[in-house]
């Protein structure tokens, strides 16, 4: 059974361990080794998680499968969004599942987390970035009611990779 819990500074080792491996698994096969070492090391740096995690517009629920970690979602809002910040949206900045867990409803436990948190602070939508080659990411999102709006540039060393942004109304 998956359980979902709100992610604290305690949990930092895991939220490293699942954020390095799923990030890992879904993007290695198409960056270079260094650039996939020198961004995990900067992204799940202890010093950079243990901000994010007390941030107050920031917040991150764990998936886990009795012990272990199967995925987690990023959520911001107000100025932790990575760009629009406006007051009346909320950003998934992150939903990452083990390859392991993938069509075991893991995301969609996420993705309902996010939801449930934007009606609850009253959002008018929610939003996100996905790179336009994740095609599983992009079908879950256009599943769950997402239309594109915008694309952004995603660099990971010095590639660049083109991200759709995605937004679902909430009426």
């Amino acid at each position: 059974m998956i359980v979902l819990k709100k992610a604290s500074s305690g949990d930092l080792e895991a939220l490293q361990q699942i954020g390095t491996e799923t990030f890992y698994e879904t993007f290695a096969k198409h960056n270079s080794a260094e650039e996939m070492r020198k961004y995990l090391a900067e992204s799940f740096s202890s010093e950079k998680l243990l901000t994010e995690l007390n941030n107050q517009d920031s917040q991150f629920f764990m998936a886990w499968e009795d012990e272990n970690p199967v995925g987690y979602l990023k959520i911001n809002s107000g100025e932790a969004q990575t760009e629009l910040q406006d007051e009346i949206s909320l950003e998934i900045e992150r939903i990452y599942v083990k390859s392991s867990h993938h069509g075991k409803k893991v995301g969609q436990l996420l993705y309902e987390k996010a939801l449930e948190v934007a009606i609850q602070q009253k959002k008018k939508y929610i939003w996100l970035g996905v790179w336009e080659e994740n095609k599983r990411a992009v079908n879950f999102y256009i599943k769950n009611g997402f239309t594109e709006f915008d694309k952004h540039i995603f660099r990971l060393g010095n590639d660049e990779q083109t991200d759709l942004m995605m937004k679902k109304f909430l009426e």
